[in-house]
């Protein structure tokens, strides 16, 4: 079976102001959309692979046949990653973490507040096109971590809990050179009720 984009559980103006419907739009289809066509293609010669989850595709990707692995990380960490991040981002946003997840950020970074400061700082910092992630690490703790272009920090072992785009094609309409207002504006999308659910989820995996 051919991998396909999701639809979005929202119309693409619902998170206007922080992001706007064309954004949103040429993001979600035409970019995600590229992925998502690059990665069929690749897989044509090898059916007993298109079958298989992404996430299983990205976690064993030394497994996969060479002439295809570059093409498998970089547009199935694309097709994965945004996947993810259309679910966690959403006009029915709670302003602050929930339930277990609250009281893990709370203890392991400080307070919120101490970890949006290190969660933006990430983000900003980070050189070119890519990703910053929360993520549940191999012991069981929160950790923020970033990674470049569409690798997927599944591929890693990492648990993802929430993500942020930092590829320019994610803001450069709306915000232009300026990621930072960006990576500050997204906390008013973050959906942490299902940031609650990718975290308990990760604990018992």
């Amino acid at each position: 079976m051919a991998y396909t984009v999701p639809l979005l559980g929202y119309p693409f103006e619902a998170l206007e102001p922080y992001v706007d419907a064309a954004t949103m739009e040429i993001h979600h289809d035409k970019h995600h959309g590229a992925y998502v066509a690059n990665l069929n293609k690749a897989l044509e010669g090898f059916p007993e692979l298109q079958d298989r989850p992404v996430e299983k595709l990205i976690s064993h990707l030394l497994s996969l046949p060479e002439e295809i692995r570059t093409v498998v990380r970089n547009n199935g960490g694309g097709h994965a990653n945004h996947t993810f991040f259309w679910t966690i981002i959403s006009p029915d946003s709670s302003p602050v973490p929930v339930g277990e997840l609250a009281s893990a950020v709370a203890s392991q970074f400080h307070g919120f507040g101490e970890f949006k400061t290190r969660f933006e700082a990430v983000g900003i910092a980070h050189f070119g096109s890519g990703w910053v992630w929360l993520v549940v690490n191999k012991s069981c703790k929160l950790e923020i971590i970033s990674t470049s272009n569409q690798d997927s920090p599944i591929s890693q072992g990492f648990s993802p809990i929430l993500g942020l785009d930092v590829w320019e094609h994610a803001y450069y309409l709306k915000y232009q050179n300026r990621r930072a207002d960006y990576v500050k504006a997204m906390w008013n999308v973050m959906d942490w009720d299902q940031a609650e659910r990718y975290y308990l989820a990760a604990k018992v995996s």
